[in-house]
């Protein structure tokens, strides 16, 4: 989900594909606690992350003013760089808890045993779906789907109905219109090549990128220029005189478009093709060696708990894990229910990953 902010023209990287050190709730945080992380008994928690994360100043001050810590949040990129740097680092972590590896990158982040177990306070209201480690490493805190998106405006201009269904891509009149995310180089790019994975099997989804071939797919490195460039629907797009109707994004990608519109639409301009979503799951674990394990343990259970859940979607959008959380009305009034996303196994993924993004970079970019 590290890619969605952008859509609000809050500064990320788009994941899997590209560091900055910030502290959450303004400057002076940083400034009154620089250093303090290595005193005994630290008040400081750190918060290693992605850059996507953020939370609502307000909420995050009450966790604080509730817990007696200060918290830290040191931003690195984006998931997988965010990552790399913990397994280099692993026994002598930059923090204190890690958020923001997902279910595509999970197993390796448990692989190279970077997490504590720890259970958190709230778990039980995390719905059993999401639990995907048993052995509580990492505790889920978001999910979100990545999806086709189509330019509404372009679609009811030609009287063609969108695309609803990955076999759809491949039809004639859709020809020249969809464009992707490289799955080497960007989260929602391998969201989607993964998507074709769960559906087609490891017998089919290389003849379905041939016949996505064939049919006029557009290959990008990221999601920006997937989005903000190419893409005909998006603000950044239509700027950018993007000639493109149908973008790999989010299915939070509508409500965005909605808040930050100027002025405001009273109907989303994009729609979400329900049938090509690929569900990611974003955890957050305790890393291993932490400098204030009592403290880390302190901000898992804060990441799960209501308040934070019901804060996250206008932060981060993306949705809430627990059974207790509440989605705002941006969200229920724009936003879609993916009822069947496709997913693939952790493990299956763990497995095959590298030899799938290879073989499709030979078939699709080369």
């Amino acid at each position: 989900m590290s890619t969605t902010k952008k859509l609000a023209g809050i500064a990320l990287a788009a994941a899997l594909g590209v560091t900055t050190l910030s502290a959450c709730g303004g400057g002076d945080a940083e400034d009154k606690t620089a250093g303090a992380s290595d005193a005994p008994k630290s008040k400081t928690v750190t918060l290693v992350s992605h850059d996507s994360f953020n939370v609502t100043d307000t909420v995050l001050k009450e966790f604080e003013q509730q817990s007696g810590y200060t918290v830290k949040v040191l931003k690195s990129g984006d998931a997988g760089a965010a990552l790399n740097q913990e397994i280099l680092t692993k026994g002598s972590p930059r923090g204190d808890v890690f958020f923001g590896v997902d279910n595509t990158l999970l197993s390796r982040a448990l692989d190279n045993g970077i997490f504590t177990p720890y259970e958190a306070k709230g778990l039980a209201e995390v719905k059993p779906e999401y639990v995907l480690d048993k052995e509580h490493r990492v505790t889920p805190i978001d999910s979100g789907d990545i999806c086709v998106n189509y330019d509404k405006a372009y679609f009811a201009e030609k009287k063609i109905a969108p695309p609803q269904t990955l076999d759809d891509l491949t039809k004639p009149e859709y020809k020249n219109l969809l464009v992707t995310e490289n799955a080497a180089t960007s989260s929602p790019g391998l969201g989607f090549l993964l998507a074709s994975v769960g559906k087609y099997g490891e017998d089919g989804w290389k003849d379905y990128w041939s016949k996505l071939k064939a049919n006029g797919v557009e290959v990008v490195d990221g999601w920006e220029q997937a989005y903000n460039e190419r893409f005909s629907g998006s603000a950044g797009g239509k700027k950018a005189k993007g000639d493109r109707p149908l973008v790999v994004s989010y299915a939070s990608s509508p409500p965005v478009e909605v808040l930050y519109g100027e002025p405001q639409p009273a109907e989303a301009p994009t729609g979400v093709s329900t049938g090509t979503c690929f569900r990611q799951i974003e955890f957050a674990g305790l890393l291993k060696g932490a400098k204030n394990e009592e403290g880390g343990k302190a901000l898992v259970d804060f990441l799960v708990s209501k308040k934070f859940q019901e804060d996250m979607p206008l932060q981060m959008f993306v949705n809430p894990v627990t059974k207790d959380a509440a989605l705002p009305e941006l969200f229920t009034k724009h936003g879609v229910v993916v009822e069947k996303p496709t997913s693939v196994a952790p493990e299956t993924i763990a497995k095959n990953r590298e030899q799938w993004v290879k073989a499709w970079t030979a078939l699709v970019v080369k």
